[in-house]
């Protein structure tokens, strides 16, 4: 189930962003259950990070496991919501271990549901190649440009303005920080608090998707 099928109409525009979104049963339960738990803001930044991902994918002719990558695209945050927060490990680890869960229940097979597990863990760790891992990297360059706006030459000011528009921020810094100086406090030795120690805060604020 690649995704470099659907890579042309993603490249001629988002106007209708949903008919390029995996139609499968996998798929429409993951947004269920991001719809359920997250916030406005973290449920957009998870469609985006899929959308932003599948555009640089195009621009590379980076082929991919669509129904994969938009699952963890999706889940991927699930860890910092009040109801999977876990108070022992890192969010990433929690919503890599939920993933898992979510994909057995939905009738993948374990190993299938194990690569959700290691996109997800592997979105907060070192770069990994797209030779490697083509859905671990497209997801780590979809929420870098995401979050502290790595790679802006990537993603053009057109695509930017078409995507904000179908998926607001409502706010998504703000709240995103707040989310990772919580798991910093509570979780010293977290791939967030090393984030927080690193002054993402700053990077955070210098985003260019939050630029009036």
């Amino acid at each position: 189930m690649d995704g470099i099928a659907d890579m042309g109409a993603r490249r001629a525009g988002l106007a209708h962003a949903d008919a390029i979104f995996p139609q499968t049963p996998a798929a429409t339960a993951a947004l269920s259950v991001a719809t359920r738990f997250y916030s406005p803001a973290l449920l957009n930044h998870c469609i985006r990070s899929y959308l932003w991902g599948a555009m640089y994918a195009s621009a590379h002719g980076i082929t991919f496991d669509d129904e994969l990558l938009y699952v963890s695209a999706l889940l991927h945050d699930i860890g910092l919501t009040d109801a999977f927060d876990s108070h022992r490990v890192p969010f990433e680890e929690a919503g890599g271990d939920l993933a898992w869960v979510f994909g057995v229940a939905a009738g993948w097979p374990a190993d299938r549901a194990a690569r959700a597990t290691e996109i997800i863990v592997l979105h907060m760790r070192g770069d990994v190649a797209s030779t490697a891992d083509p859905e671990s990297h497209i997801l780590q360059v979809a929420t870098g440009w995401e979050v502290v706006g790595r790679r802006p030459e990537e993603f053009p000011a057109r695509a930017r303005a078409e995507i904000l528009a179908r998926y607001p921020r409502h706010g998504f810094g703000g709240e995103f920080l707040a989310c990772f100086e919580d798991q910093a406090g509570r979780k010293p030795g977290s791939t967030a608090a090393a984030s927080v120690a690193n002054n993402v805060a700053g990077r955070i604020k210098a985003n260019p998707l939050d630029a009036r």
